[in-house]
């Protein structure tokens, strides 16, 4: 099973090392490229004052998150619920910065021992679209994912849009995969097994494709290749008639 996690957080400012903290985190849970709906979302109580630019930012005052639980109260869920999974952040380097630094204070070791690995899917965007803006915001506009929602930064919202930019940014590969699970039986329900076919017992008809079709063919080759970065295999491949 392939597990990950899309992760965002807001938090008091930008320096950990300077004292600020965590003051929402939110996640999006995806198995097997299949978003399942099943989320973490907690607004925090960083016992100390917000930045005025971040609440600018967030809109996350200190009377709003003034009766919330602390990390302290939260860090054995959020542990349970990323345990081993893959976890996709937007420039990591910042949340897993702040994650680091709460987990330091609890003496829980750092935040990357209890997860399988971390995607910058910042560093993704820059690799597929060099010299261009990769802000979260820019992709859903480059990747036509609808944020006309999103007036102010959130956790949760951002978490999501992210599963969705990256779906995109991987071509949305999920809709080729086979649930063989999907059945209530369990493994291997559902499944049959079909008679081989002899298909020379058939004259089956090549069927060319018109110009028009060719043409959004080629552009969809293309835009794979664009998306990818250059770095699609069928160019190098000799073809064999």
């Amino acid at each position: 099973m392939s597990r990950q996690i899309f992760l965002d957080t807001e938090t008091t400012g930008l320096s950990p090392e300077s004292g600020d903290r965590i003051i929402e985190i939110g996640c999006v849970e995806m198995v097997n490229r299949r978003l399942t709906g099943r989320h973490l979302h907690f607004y925090i109580n960083p016992e100390r004052p917000n930045h005025e630019d971040a609440v600018k930012i967030h809109g996350l005052t200190d009377e709003f998150l003034a009766d919330k639980p602390v990390f302290a109260a939260l860090v054995d869920e959020i542990i349970d619920y990323c345990r081993d999974a893959e976890v996709i952040i937007h420039n990591a380097s910042f949340d897993i910065g702040f994650l680091n630094a709460e987990f330091k204070r609890l003496n829980k070791g750092p935040f990357t021992d209890y997860v399988s690995g971390v995607i910058d899917s910042l560093t993704m965007a820059r690799e597929m679209f060099p010299g261009k803006s990769n802000s979260l915001d820019a992709l859903c506009r480059r990747l036509e994912v609808d944020n006309s929602h999103r007036t102010l930064h959130g956790a949760l919202m951002d978490a999501e849009l992210l599963s969705e930019v990256y779906i995109n940014m991987t071509r949305g590969q999920d809709a080729l995969l086979i649930d063989s699970e999907a059945s209530e039986g369990g493994e291997g329900q559902g499944m049959q097994e079909l008679a081989a076919i002899d298909f020379s017992a058939f004259d089956l008809p090549v069927i060319k494709p018109s110009d028009e079709e060719a043409e959004a063919f080629e552009k969809s080759l293309a835009d794979l290749d664009k998306a990818s970065g250059g770095k699609t295999l069928w160019k190098t491949l000799e073809v064999v008639l």
